[in-house]
């Protein structure tokens, strides 16, 4: 099982990161959203690498099979993750995919190091570039419902992650893609991650406001989001990130919930496929 050391000096540790480094040709990075883990991108991956890119996922600090430390699951510090493994790798022109939380890392790594070996970037279902709901973001989650999260995974993650993945997918309406064994299959994903790097991850893509940071955006990047995502609400997310990222193109797919890479794959990948490409 392949790993990538983090290193930094002022945390005083060393984070072992295990990621899956698949085909050839320009890389394409796969970051994995909350709370799952680099699983979740099978169908990308294999589609990604048919396409002839080389697809390199990898599971987030707390998550999956990377090591879980007790501090430090702020943006800067995942940013600073992705970084090492972009060195350690000796990536170069590379396309970021964030989904969800993940489109966070995308915006923050482009804040502290710039275009330095990124060609493009994609937000899928991204939280950028607010979460939270203010004067100034009334579409946003209200404050009382983000804490509500808060608590119920301090007191019943496990429970509350099972719940979540039904909003997650809007499984009502989705049965017809989305069946029990995945909702299982998913949640036994989350329900083994570390209980802390979930609640302070929850913490961070729940209150970091990144819309002072589009400016620092100047790839080309595709933004894709559901009309329905009961998660992340387009209107406080993608709406707000396709009117300042200066060169983007905007997919909105119909009926699309969080989780669409799944619920509606074909057109997520055709999509991310043709962008790619041109």
């Amino acid at each position: 099982m392949p790993f990538i050391e983090t290193e930094d000096i002022q945390r005083g540790e060393n984070v072992y990161l295990h990621y899956q480094d698949n085909g050839d040709g320009q890389p394409v990075i796969l970051i994995h959203g909350w709370p799952l883990s680099h699983k979740m991108w099978e169908s990308q991956v294999q589609a990604i690498v048919e396409a002839g890119f080389r697809c390199i996922t990898y599971d987030r600090r707390g998550f999956g099979d990377s090591d879980r430390p007790w501090l430090h699951y702020d943006y800067t510090s995942l940013a600073q993750d992705l970084r090492a493994l972009i060195e350690q790798l000796d990536l170069r022109s590379c396309v970021l995919v964030g989904f969800s939380m993940g489109g966070g890392e995308v915006v923050r790594y482009l804040s502290m190091f710039g275009n330095d070996r990124i060609a493009k970037a994609v937000l899928i279902s991204s939280v950028i570039p607010i979460v939270k709901k203010k004067d100034d973001n009334p579409d946003g989650v209200p404050e009382d419902k983000l804490n509500e999260i808060m608590e119920a995974l301090r007191t019943k993650r496990v429970a509350f992650l099972a719940e979540f993945g039904k909003q997650f997918y809007n499984y009502t309406d989705n049965k017809d893609t989305v069946s029990e064994e995945l909702l299982a299959y998913d949640w036994a994903i989350a329900a083994a991650a570390s209980p802390r790097a979930t609640i302070e991850t929850a913490k961070a893509w729940a209150n970091t406001d990144f819309r002072p940071e589009l400016r620092n955006v100047t790839v080309p990047t595709l933004l894709i989001h559901g009309d329905a995502d009961q998660i992340v609400p387009i209107k406080t997310s993608s709406d707000q990130a396709s009117k300042v990222i200066r060169n983007n193109k905007y997919v909105v797919i119909k009926d699309g919930p969080h989780g669409l890479f799944l619920t509606h794959k074909d057109q997520v990948n055709s999509s991310l496929l043709s962008f790619l490409r041109q």
